[in-house]
């Protein structure tokens, strides 16, 4: 049986130069099974005919909101409850802005509000403007909303500069629904299991207005989360203080400081199947804070008296009822003596090290590459999104979990 047989894809084009490729993504999609109807917008229209879309398609290609024939029977929500999964390819800049702020302004944007069904965009556009914070703010409130983002690619671009903001080659977006469809057979065991896991940094107050933090973003803590909610967990999210959307089908618990996170992870620990450890929890903590701003002195030196914080990860393995526990090390020398001490001196089940200070790995990028220990194995996980590293982590817990440990 086809890949996608039964999938009925709703396919918007917007408009960009990388347009060209959905022609060959519809011919893959009718390929591996699904039904493909194609609503194109104006922009698209400039670069590729509706005449291609059809004869790949099978099917008529919307163009217009305004189109008496297929509106006499409102045809924009008879697609809208059609569709299966809405798939944005090309999602340009311009149409990534208008789904998220609601706009009904054009035949795909009212399609997307009026559609129940799964929204996945392959982001394509010039790396500036993918970086651009307003489209970052677009894309993390479209995620926030249960939308998910495919891509985009990293390389050569049409205006001739090099970076992110390719959209993902047709192979590559298929694959993904494939994916989605069928879900990861690695993953099928963590269906209905209870994951613990604490994300991002800790933030320590020294005063009213300074603190000791760390670079930490949450996205590999965040990663992991939400894609142990797609394969069925009941996943519990402790998060420090990022500016991350929930991931959808995660209860998430916000902290500030180590103190409060060891509180929040001991109250939900009990009854958890596996504890991941991905936050980076400060070590030491002011000893005290100061009720008023601490100003400048005389003095050309100011000292500051820490004290130890509590060992969230060792108090949770050192748990009688301990779940499958799992760490995480970050090193900049030396990964792999440092994450087996740590592995053994606090008698861990696994843990996943990472080197900072690498580009494209660790601290506030999208991507990311882990070396994966346990007593008796490794496993490399080798530079790719936070979101495949997750699934990645999660199928080697899954598999040494089902093996007893």
């Amino acid at each position: 049986m086809p890949a996608l047989d039964g999938e009925r894809i709703l396919l918007g084009v917007g408009g960009g130069i990388a347009a060209y490729k959905s022609a060959d993504l519809v011919r893959r999609l009718v390929a591996a099974g699904a039904s493909v109807r194609v609503v194109m917008t104006a922009g698209a229209e400039r670069f590729i005919t509706a005449t291609t879309f059809q004869a790949l398609s099978g099917h008529p290609v919307r163009t217009t909101l305004w189109d008496p024939a297929a509106e006499a029977a409102m045809g924009h929500i008879e697609l809208a409850r059609w569709a299966s999964r809405v798939l944005l390819a090309p999602a340009s800049a311009d149409l990534i802005a208008r789904i998220a702020h609601g706009l009904a302004d054009d035949l795909l944007a009212t399609l997307c509000l009026a559609t129940e069904a799964p929204i996945l965009l392959a982001p394509a556009m010039n790396r500036v403007m993918w970086a651009n914070p307003a489209t970052q703010a677009n894309i993390a409130l479209l995620r926030g909303r249960g939308a998910e983002v495919l891509g985009p690619g990293v390389g050569d671009q049409a205006c001739g500069e090099v970076g992110p903001g390719r959209m993902l080659e047709p192979g590559e977006i298929v694959t993904a629904l494939v994916d989605r469809v069928a879900g990861d057979p690695r993953l099928t065991s963590l269906r209905g299991l209870r994951l613990l896991v604490n994300a991002g940094p800790t933030f320590e107050d020294l005063d009213p207005v300074r603190f000791l933090g760390n670079r930490s973003s949450g996205r590999m803590g965040f990663a992991i989360a939400e894609q142990a909610a797609r394969a069925g967990a009941q996943v519990t999210l402790v998060a420090g203080p990022v500016h991350l959307p929930t991931p959808v089908g995660v209860s998430r618990i916000d902290v500030r400081s180590a103190a409060q996170m060891r509180d929040a992870v001991a109250t939900q620990v009990a009854g958890q199947d596996v504890f991941i450890a991905a936050a980076a929890v400060a070590d030491y903590t002011p000893a005290q804070v100061s009720g008023e701003k601490i100003k400048k002195t005389g003095s050309e030196n100011l000292q500051l008296v820490l004290t130890r914080t509590v060992d969230i990860l060792a108090e949770v393995a050192a748990r009688p009822d301990r779940p499958f526990v799992v760490g995480f090390a970050a090193e900049t020398c030396d990964l792999e003596h440092y994450a087996c001490d740590k592995l053994t001196r606090k008698k861990l089940d696994m843990i996943a090290a990472n080197r900072v200070g690498v580009t494209g790995q660790g601290f506030d990028c999208e991507t990311n590459a882990l070396s994966v220990f346990w007593c008796d194995g490794r496993a490399e996980l080798p530079a790719a999104s936070k979101a495949e590293v997750a699934r990645g982590l999660l199928a080697l817990i899954a598999e040494r979990r089902g093996q007893g440990r």
